[in-house]
């Protein structure tokens, strides 16, 4: 390359590269397909991370029975907690096996731990919670016997004014 040859392609403008159509389009079609794609994703992610955004309230407690109506025998009570699931408000009917023993008033959730059936108090006269759907069996406080991997789960209690009330459920704490 000669001295000449060099200084005229120093001084030459610089090419630019152009886009092609096909380039063009693909960029337009792909830029265009992502805003798309994040406008119906984006909803969806809010709706999954949202109800772990919002803060947790403290457990509302509900008066279940006086406090004089408690027995040693377990028994069944019934009550209503008023609960809010997205946008859908309701009054759902729950129940607990309310026990008074040597450390006080105990509430345990009668649905067994193999499966979600309701369990019934000393079907089989051994003073044991019995599960009909598959025979798995617990004891006063709760704790499983036969079939079932965890003990029952116990509810929060507190007494006041002669009532008890029940919170939130917890892991049973008494075995």
């Amino acid at each position: 390359m000669s001295n000449h040859e060099h200084h005229d392609s120093a001084h030459r403008p610089v090419q630019r590269k152009e886009m092609s159509r096909r380039q063009f389009l693909s960029y337009t079609l792909g830029g265009t397909t992502a805003f798309m794609v994040g406008g119906a994703v984006l909803p969806m992610v809010r709706f999954a991370i949202d109800p772990l955004l919002e803060k947790k309230s403290e457990s509302t407690w509900v008066k279940v029975v006086e406090e004089s109506k408690i027995t040693a025998e377990p028994q069944v009570f019934n009550f209503k907690v008023h609960q809010v699931d997205g946008w859908y408000e309701s009054e759902a009917q729950l129940s607990a096996y309310i026990t008074k023993g040597d450390n006080g008033i105990f509430a345990l959730s009668p649905i067994c731990k193999h499966l979600g059936c309701t369990i019934a108090w000393n079907t089989h006269g051994k003073n044991e919670y019995d599960c009909p759907c598959h025979n798995a069996r617990y004891t006063i406080d709760g704790k499983n016997l036969a079939v079932s991997p965890k003990p029952l789960d116990e509810y929060e209690v507190k007494v006041e004014n002669g009532f008890v009330y029940l919170g939130a459920i917890k892991p049973n704490t008494r075995v």
